[in-house]
């Protein structure tokens, strides 16, 4: 199923404050235009390097830029395309930060 990006100018604004991150962000968003998920293990064939996260929290946690950058997004797979909603996009280190905390199963920062 194709994938519906619910608030992509998210991201965009994220990467024109970031100037450093634009080149991550637009290969990660054309690569999302291209993918098929029919269930989460899809997102990893993707995406490689993306954490799902379990508490059943429907998360998954993308790597950006080769470490770079983090996004949290939740997901639902609906009768006809999967939904996903961006969470929380910030530094490698903030995501550390937050993760310590255990708020990557609850931030909704977007």
């Amino acid at each position: 199923m194709k994938i519906h990006l619910v608030k992509k100018v998210t991201i965009e604004n994220y990467y024109r404050v970031h100037q450093g991150s634009s080149q991550a962000f637009i290969t990660w968003l054309k690569t999302l235009k291209r993918a098929d998920w029919n269930n989460p293990g899809d997102i990893k064939t993707t995406f490689a390097t993306a954490v799902l996260l379990g508490k059943s929290s429907l998360r998954v946690v993308f790597d950006i830029g080769g470490g770079n950058y983090r996004m949290i997004c939740q997901y639902g797979f609906g009768k006809n395309e999967v939904h996903l909603f961006v969470k929380w996009i910030g530094s490698h280190s903030e995501y550390d930060k937050i993760n310590k905390m255990g708020l990557q199963y609850t931030i909704n920062m977007f």
